[in-house]
């Protein structure tokens, strides 16, 4: 079994400033382009996009999803590993593009997912924020699900949804949900479920 997001991520990932968010800088890491070349330097990604920027010596270069096989960053943001793969996904439906996908749980199951800023209005009654409400920049989380062939599901965050895509097992993964209380929309309580589902 292999996690790829450290309870030091997640937390971090929920306290996050409006000023700083993991695709707006640099990260050091790597890319191995669809030509199977490597390329070291710094990193910058656009998932809306699907583009990745890369500083390599003194020079900035940009890759499509469609150039990139994989890539790698230590997110100076979050403190933490993080990888990506390009796959190909359906658009329409009959219209595939390679699209850029983190891999969150690896297992003959794994879990994947997009990360997307999105501003949303807040109320708040604090001296500091002068009460009334507030925009604020959030990041937002689409979570798809890889089988050991290759397919790809999006999945709602909505729990009939997942005992659904996961039928053959559905009473077990319905137990375990109950017995420790897990949210399906959580990425920690995906996690552990994704884990679970993979070991029965």
């Amino acid at each position: 079994m292999r996690i790829r997001f450290s309870l030091l991520f997640l937390s971090a990932a929920l306290t996050l400033s409006a000023q700083q968010f993991s695709s707006e800088v640099f990260h050091e890491g790597f890319l191995v382009t669809t030509d199977k070349d490597t390329i070291k330097g710094d990193l910058k990604y656009d998932l809306d996009a699907n583009l990745l920027s890369v500083i390599y010596r003194g020079k900035t270069m940009s890759f499509s999803s469609h150039k990139v096989f994989y890539f790698e960053i230590f997110d100076k943001i979050l403190n933490n590993y993080r990888q990506f793969y390009s796959i190909p996904y359906t658009v329409n439906i009959d219209y595939k593009i390679p699209v850029f996908f983190e891999l969150v749980y690896e297992g003959k199951l794994s879990l994947m997912a997009r990360e997307h800023l999105v501003s949303q209005v807040v109320n708040s009654s604090s001296a500091y924020w002068g009460g009334g409400s507030r925009t604020q920049t959030i990041i937002k989380y689409s979570y798809y699900f890889m089988d050991d062939k290759g397919k790809i599901t999006f999945f709602t965050g909505k729990k009939r949804d997942l005992l659904d895509f996961m039928v053959k097992k559905q009473s077990h993964v319905k137990k375990f949900i109950k017995d420790n209380r897990l949210d399906t929309d959580e990425m920690a309580d995906l996690i552990r479920i994704t884990a679970f589902y993979n070991s029965i």
